[in-house]
């Protein structure tokens, strides 16, 4: 049986944190390819990127492939695209670069060491190799027209503790940095003098299995203001995680650990080197349930590794809301080149009002799990994935342009008539 009482804790960073720079300019560079493939006529089914980011003092490097659209490719005097020595169309870095900018602009780095007007940017992107290319196109499986990305094991979780189907710990740690990070693009107050640079942790107390309490709380936070106090800070954040929180008990001997180091003014890539793809257990459930490996940000959905954890967590999502199961955990695997997932996984965690295989039998039947069917139930193919770079891809309000579909529940009616 599992424990009922216990602490757990949950981390969340914001966008500015170096990281988090990283894999939002490289969703954009996603979004920059769907958005301009759609514009060149070329089918969105044939983008593929996998874009990879780094980030430090006044300079970015972005690098990996791509199949590109005619107006991303460089040309001459004529208007022919250019090919490099290996027969591949050579990258034009003007849109790429741009796009890095805005991004940067957005998130709000304008500082010395890290600024978006004088930040070098390195372009090292290059067409997919031929050898992957050829077993995405076409599956080897023949029982779907295109093969999954790369081989892998993917998971998506869902739980009934929030309103969004998200362990308590990372919604929350989610939440107050996603105040905090509101309030200071509108330039509240003195929230308005906080840096784009922040990370938040949340401890929950567990009673009979549900949240009952915050046990801790911690969260440093970029400031302008170098003769800012960790007690100024509080001052001026305390109003916001308070807020963020809501009907979630603090504990009355809460610990608070607020800037716990002191001065926090440099902040971003200038303070610490960023990567993409670092912050898979903030982008996903927080520790809360298990992880693939693979990264989400920078790569086009024929990679499973960021397709079919939606739709991991879509089936999740979808099994608790129907009230099939309080908690669920879904596994996928795939291979190189097939298409079909070589098995699906359910675990209710004993809380289950139908047994887990039969719950496996009937999301075959309720959903292709092929990556091309993937892709069309969520509808993946457009430039939706910039926003999901921060602050969690789960836990998020499906929008009415189609971001964050896989957190619709819209599955739920036909998962229960599939296991009646």
């Amino acid at each position: 049986m599992a424990r009922q009482n216990y602490l757990f804790t949950s981390e969340s960073v914001s966008e500015g944190h170096p990281d988090k720079v990283c894999d939002r300019i490289s969703d954009e560079i996603v979004d920059l390819v769907y958005r301009e493939a759609r514009k060149a006529g070329m089918d969105p089914w044939q983008v593929r990127v996998a874009c990879e980011t780094l980030a430090t003092t006044n300079r970015v490097v972005i690098a990996g492939e791509v199949r590109l659209p005619d107006s991303l490719c460089k040309k001459d005097k004529s208007g022919k695209i250019i090919k490099g020595a290996d027969g591949k169309p050579v990258v034009n870095p003007s849109k790429f670069k741009s796009a890095a900018r805005k991004a940067i602009r957005d998130i709000g780095y304008e500082q010395d060491g890290f600024n978006w007007k004088t930040a070098k940017i390195e372009v090292l992107l290059h067409g997919q190799s031929p050898d992957i290319a050829q077993g995405v196109d076409s599956a080897s499986d023949k029982q779907g027209s295109e093969g999954a990305g790369d081989q892998g094991i993917m998971f998506g979780y869902a739980c009934d503790e929030t309103p969004d189907l998200m362990p308590a710990p990372i919604y929350y740690a989610h939440r107050m940095l996603e105040f905090l990070s509101a309030a200071r693009r509108k330039g509240e107050g003195d929230v308005g003098k906080l840096g784009p640079d922040a990370k938040s942790q949340v401890t929950v107390r567990y009673e009979n299995g549900r949240p009952a309490e915050v046990d801790s709380i911690v969260l440093s936070t970029q400031h302008l203001d170098p003769k800012w106090t960790s007690q100024k800070v509080r001052k001026v954040v305390e109003p916001y995680i308070r807020a963020a929180l809501g009907t979630l008990p603090i504990a009355r001997d809460c610990k608070w650990y607020i800037n716990p180091t002191g001065a926090f003014v440099v902040g971003g890539p200038d303070g610490d080197t960023g990567l993409t793809g670092r912050k898979i257990i903030v982008d996903t459930y927080g520790g809360a349930a298990p992880h693939g490996g693979g990264a989400f940000s920078g790569k086009d959905t024929t990679k499973v590794d960021r397709s079919a954890a939606y739709a991991a967590r879509y089936i999740a999502k979808n099994i608790v809301a129907a009230g099939l199961a309080r908690r669920c955990t879904i596994q996928l695997s795939y291979a190189i080149g097939v298409a079909h997932p070589l098995s699906i996984y359910v675990d209710t965690h004993g809380t289950g009002k139908v047994a887990e295989s039969k719950l496996e039998r009937a999301l075959a039947k309720v959903m292709d799990l092929t990556p091309r069917g993937i892709r069309t139930h969520l509808n993946l193919n457009r430039p939706i994935f910039a926003r999901t770079s921060a602050y969690g891809h789960f836990g998020r309000t499906p929008e009415k342009d189609g971001g964050f579909s896989w957190e619709k529940t819209d599955l739920a009616k036909a998962l229960k008539a599939a296991v009646k």
